[in-house]
């Protein structure tokens, strides 16, 4: 009973997969320009001014320079210049938390790229094998000449979801391995940025010391 109900299921070839397939693409297409919208919202300019301003102490403008912009870098030296008064150890909590948090939100959606990438395939092999055994199935009901050529024209076609299964993977792989690297890169310059903050409130707090 059960292999009859699976074998009504396989009947219908592999054209419901490549479907799935397509639809999933669909999405993945519309992360990829979300994403892309995203992070190039949040980046910060003018970092190497702002780098300055730190280095002399002159918190007001770099927070004046910071204006409203958003984003991991903008909220991270945000975050720091408001809790510089607590001192470096303070700012260096509140460093961490902040980077933490803003990753969560840069994240958002990639797993899916990168379960759609790892999966895609395997999606695609199951309606090849779906194809082969309904070619297979067919030749069994027609085992003549012209059964046969209808195998394998069924068998090519079955091949095809595999081939459709490697053309969703392939892009999502790259837009994961691209985002992530946007996010290490602006994690890192967040980093910089609250590192040169809390070398000024160290220096500031040695020479307090040595008064």
């Amino acid at each position: 009973m059960i292999i009859q109900k699976l074998l009504a299921i396989v009947n219908l070839g592999a054209a419901w997969v490549l479907w799935l397939l397509v639809g999933l693409s669909v999405i993945s297409v519309g992360i990829m320009i979300e994403r892309t919208f995203f992070f190039l919202g949040r980046r910060l300019p003018g970092r190497e001014a702002l780098s300055a301003l730190l280095l002399a102490g002159d918190f007001k403008k770099a927070r004046a320079a910071l204006g409203d912009r958003f984003g991991i870098e903008a909220d991270v030296l945000r975050a720091a210049l408001d809790q510089a008064d607590s001192g470096p150890d303070s700012v260096a909590k509140v460093v961490d938390a902040n980077i933490k948090r803003s990753r969560l939100e840069y994240e958002s959606r990639l797993a899916f790229l990168a379960t759609l990438g790892n999966n895609a395939p395997f999606i695609g092999l199951f309606g090849t094998v779906l194809g082969i055994i309904r070619a297979f199935s067919d030749l069994a009901r027609n085992p003549s000449a012209a059964g046969a050529s209808s195998v394998m024209a069924g068998i090519s076609e079955a091949l095809i979801a595999t081939a459709v299964g490697l053309l969703v993977a392939l892009p999502a792989v790259v837009a994961y391995n691209v985002f992530q690297r946007a996010l290490r890169r602006a994690s890192q310059r967040a980093l910089v940025l609250a590192d040169l903050l809390e070398a000024r409130l160290r220096g500031r707090d040695v020479k307090s010391e040595a008064a």
